[in-house]
């Protein structure tokens, strides 16, 4: 299954868990096995493969640490990098915080009495 945009979170943690599960048993580990390798329990590898539950991240790195899978963060979350022309606005800085959207004023209005009300 292709995980996409309209995904739903659990169908996301579902499909991560069956993937997770693929990869333990195509290098021949058992649960208890990739949890010893990885330094989490057992159980986290369970959650994380049923998809049910959302374990905390570090373990979720450990395990894919351990399965190999870590290189593919790369994929995931790529090194952002910005445009040249940002490079020339920014002269060698970076970015520290976002900017809101700026807001235009409407086009003002001549005024006349009565309109104060």
């Amino acid at each position: 299954m292709k995980i996409t945009r309209q995904a739903t979170d659990a169908t996301v943690l579902a499909e991560l868990g069956r993937r997770l599960t693929r990869s333990r048993l195509d290098l021949n580990l058992t649960q208890a096995q990739l949890a010893g390798e990885a330094g989490v329990s057992k159980r986290t590898v369970q959650r994380l493969e049923s998809g049910g539950v959302s374990p905390q991240l570090s373990g979720f790195i450990r395990v894919c640490r351990v399965l190999n899978l870590i290189e593919r963060f790369d994929l995931l979350v790529p090194e952002p990098l910005p445009s040249p022309i940002e490079q020339l606005k920014l002269q060698g800085r970076q970015r520290r915080r976002a900017s809101s959207a700026r807001v235009q004023d409407p086009t003002p209005q001549k005024w006349q009495w009565g309109d104060d009300q």
